[in-house]
């Protein structure tokens, strides 16, 4: 993978019949929720690509993510520790999903982070929200 320092963020993956799979990447400061709404996405069936930290490199103006060796196939979980997760190796990034306890816009005009030179569409939201891991999927599913 890229020569470059893993990017700190979270990346979990769905499988989409007829696309394959897709991953999003989840970013936020420390206590953001980025893995509690990971293992809520886990728990619909995802897998985890990466946990905290994720090498992201390009190639034909499409983003790949994996996790660094060292902490692959594994996850922190705030107050239970270390547990493996079900995990993805290297994934096609599809979306970005930053995290804030800000308000979010209601119907918020489409956004974009460039990552590696490429732009990906970006979703805010308040990880934390019962509906978060619906509307991570709802996002996915428009792209």
């Amino acid at each position: 993978m890229s020569g470059r320092q893993p990017l700190h963020g979270t990346v979990a993956a769905r499988w989409t019949p007829g696309v394959g799979w897709r991953a999003v990447l989840i970013t936020g400061p420390a206590g953001a929720g980025k893995s509690d709404l990971t293992l809520r996405l886990l728990g619909r069936g995802w897998r985890l690509v990466a946990d905290d930290y994720v090498h992201v490199t390009a190639s034909a103006g499409t983003l790949y993510a994996v996790a660094p060796e060292t902490i692959a196939g594994r996850m922190e979980v705030r107050g239970v520790g270390i547990v493996p997760a079900c995990a993805r190796g290297l994934t096609r990034l599809s979306l970005a999903v930053e995290l804030t306890d800000g308000p979010i816009e209601r119907l918020p005009e489409p956004a974009a982070r460039t990552v590696e030179g490429v732009a990906l569409p970006v979703l805010r939201l308040n990880g934390f929200e019962a509906s978060a891991a619906e509307k991570v999927a709802a996002a996915l599913a428009r792209l």
